[in-house]
């Protein structure tokens, strides 16, 4: 344990990181680290080609261009969410996968939204100008929120970009990030979900795996194929033990410089009710899925993502009740605070965790009612997201930009309409079957007597209201909602709709209680802005924020790991797979699609299928390339192993593991199962044969 401990004391208090730690800004790279520790120059010129290579799905999930003709690759549990979409009980893609042979074959996704960074600004000084010192919170918040909102606005309008101001070091800085948007995006290949997720639930997070999770989309522009001057040109050889490799991709969220009393919370309050929502949800999903294959293919997408969520925050959880990780947390913040203390110019430092241990207890206080009423788990359905969206446009988009809530600014209003009017399939089944089940767990957690609750109830059971609403409601229609969208408030309220009046019944609530949050967070904000001053002042500036869903780099090696005093090498290969499924019978989840039965004797069996890393990853990392030295594409980040799960609070590469499909796996399956010898030519030559 002695280095999780170090790694925990240099994470907690962000100095330069040790091993392969980090997740680094592109603007704020690790050179000195890397030259120290590799010998590697990380040159303006390699940052930038990989920085606009690197693609950001809307969808939550990483990817990358592997072609001058707008070809990219991400994983198959990433673009899920677009096969399930565009899935009907005849062609199920998400099952069964997709190859198109042509440009004309290849199949638009329905609301799906890439994004590639373009630039970064540090706009700190002038966010944190327009709050005044001694502001309240409520004040402060209102000011930070309009200062936000124009400096995204004029963003836009000069550069016609994406333009999202992001809050790094929980409030220590504020950078301007600028995207490309990609909105017209089609699906060239997928494989079968069975060999992009073998093994299914028992072989998650684990390893040694054998996962084909790959995606490959084609971005456009006018019609035609995007013409990309950045993309990663595909290595056939990949990774090899002990290589040096990077991951560039957008980590979702980690809590590594959060306070002892924020871990505390998350561990006492916020990860226990989660999981225990999830695993109600996993039981409802899989038996609803049972019952039919249409059901099943209806939930499958959303089936998984509950399973994975699960299986990561019993992981996350683990690592809070381990007592050596939050011993070594709290003897980090106590050191700190030793420093500080007795020195006037750092007495806002030091108050500061005073100050967000008080806005943590406030939050806390209301965190199930919030996450319940304005989170929407008390209202688990697609036509309810639908019609609170209405309901808001018609209220907020009135509003002078700087007064709207974030989700209605000018800067997101392109994304915001992108998902509002998708043609997605919405089943009323399924509807009816979620919405019943959260209103139950709502009932049972503030209790069938809380006022509010018997009227969001009406005097009916959960089932029979659930359906009341869902048979009732006409949001799912999309002309409908461009209608209501267009017509603002006044339409919305003559729409008579009894989904949107649901909205609008706990709408006060739900806005109160957002309130009082974004007024903490701001609290905290501000608090750890203080801290980190101190922090830089005392011990350099030296290291990475928080994952925040945008673009950082990781680095590492290509090294096994030590299980149950056993070696676990750091590759598989396809000879494995063949050998697992023979092992556990070929029964479910470790059978064999037939096309893989049928094509084994045309494989390599020394074919590398899948490895791990040192590299520092976390979820929203799905879908990252991984790149050697050279910048080229030498894999595909898909997973963690367990071990890995505990990185959202600190960083241990003693047996934590990140893993990758290998390339050449990816090229063999490509052209010897799948016959796609046009796409191993464009992943190649880096460019689309005429």
């Amino acid at each position: 344990m002695k280095r999780l401990t170090f790694a925990l004391v240099v994470c907690a208090l962000n100095l330069t990181s040790p091993a392969d730690e980090g997740m680094w800004l592109f603007n704020l790279p690790p050179r000195q680290l890397l030259r120290a520790s590799y010998q590697f120059d990380a040159t303006d010129a390699w940052l930038e080609h990989l920085q606009k290579s690197s693609v950001r799905f809307n969808s939550g999930g990483s990817g990358s261009f592997v072609s001058e003709d707008g070809l990219l690759i991400s994983n198959h549990h990433v673009g899920a969410d677009a096969l399930q979409k565009l899935s009907t009980k005849e062609k199920n893609y998400l099952r069964d996968g997709f190859h198109a042979r042509r440009h004309a074959e290849e199949i638009q996704c329905l609301d799906l939204e890439l994004n590639v960074l373009e630039s970064m600004e540090d706009v700190t000084a002038r966010i944190n100008a327009a709050v005044k010192k001694d502001a309240d919170a409520a004040v402060a918040f209102a000011a930070r929120r309009k200062v936000i909102a124009e400096v995204e606005k004029e963003s836009l309008d000069g550069t016609g970009l994406r333009s999202d101001v992001v809050t790094l070091w929980q409030g220590g800085a504020y950078h301007l990030y600028r995207y490309k948007r990609y909105t017209d995006v089609r699906i060239v290949f997928a494989p079968e979900q069975q060999i992009a997720f073998y093994g299914g639930d028992p072989d998650n997070f684990e390893f040694p795996r054998y996962d084909l999770d790959i995606c490959l989309f084609r971005a456009y522009e006018n019609g035609k194929p995007a013409k990309v001057k950045n993309f990663l040109k595909f290595s056939p050889k990949g990774a090899g033990d002990g290589d040096l490799v990077f991951v560039s991709g957008h980590p979702g969220r980690t809590s590594r410089l959060l306070t002892v009393a924020e871990l505390a919370h998350l561990r006492d309050q916020a990860t226990p009710f989660r999981l225990s929502a999830l695993k109600r949800l996993e039981v409802l999903l899989g038996n609803w899925s049972a019952r039919s294959d249409e059901n099943a293919r209806r939930a499958k997408d959303d089936f998984f993502g509950v399973q994975n969520s699960r299986k990561a925050y019993d992981g996350e959880l683990g690592g809070l009740l381990d007592p050596d990780l939050m011993e070594a947390k709290n003897q980090a913040e106590t050191d700190f605070k030793a420093r500080l203390a007795g020195k006037p110019e750092f007495a806002d430092a030091l108050a500061a965790f005073d100050q967000i241990a008080d806005a943590t207890k406030i939050l806390a206080a209301q965190a199930i009612r919030r996450a319940l009423l304005e989170g929407g788990m008390a209202f688990n359905c697609e036509s309810f997201g639908i019609a609170r969206t209405l309901l808001r446009a018609g209220d907020e988009r009135p509003k002078p930009n700087g007064d709207r809530l974030r989700e209605f600014s000018d800067s997101g209003k392109v994304s915001l309409e992108l998902g509002l009017f998708s043609d997605k399939p919405i089943y009323p089944d399924l509807e009816i079957l979620t919405l019943a089940d959260s209103l139950t767990f709502l009932a049972g957690q503030l209790g069938a007597n809380d006022p509010l609750v018997l009227k969001i109830f009406a005097g009916k059971a959960p089932r029979d209201r659930a359906a009341e609403l869902i048979n009732g409601t006409k949001v799912r229609d999309v002309g409908c909602r461009k209608r209501l969208y267009a017509g603002g408030a006044s339409a919305v309220a003559a729409a008579n709709d009894p989904m949107i009046e649901l909205a609008r019944l706990v709408d006060a609530d739900a806005r109160a209680l957002r309130k009082v949050s974004e007024e903490q967070d701001e609290t905290k904000q501000q608090a750890q802005a203080a801290i980190s001053r101190a922090r830089n002042a005392l011990l350099g500036t030296a290291g990475y924020p928080d994952a925040t869903f945008t673009l950082r780099l990781a680095f590492g090696t290509v090294k096994g790991s030590e299980e149950d005093g056993k070696p676990v090498p750091a590759l598989t290969t396809y000879a494995g797979l063949f050998e697992r499924a023979k092992e556990m019978n070929n029964r479910p989840p470790f059978d064999l699609p037939p096309l893989w039965e049928k094509r084994k004797a045309r494989l390599n069996l020394k074919t590398p299928f899948n490895f791990v890393s040192t590299c520092d990853i976390i979820g929203g990392n799905s879908g990252s390339p991984v790149v050697n030295r050279a910048g080229e594409f030498v894999g595909i980040i898909f997973d963690g192993n367990l071990q890995s799960l505990p990185w959202d609070y600190a960083f241990s590469d003693r047996q934590g593991r990140a893993l990758a499909v290998h390339s050449a796996a990816i090229l063999e399956a490509l052209e010897k199962v799948y016959g796609a010898k046009e796409i191993t030519r464009e992943l190649v030559s880096g460019r689309r044969s005429k």
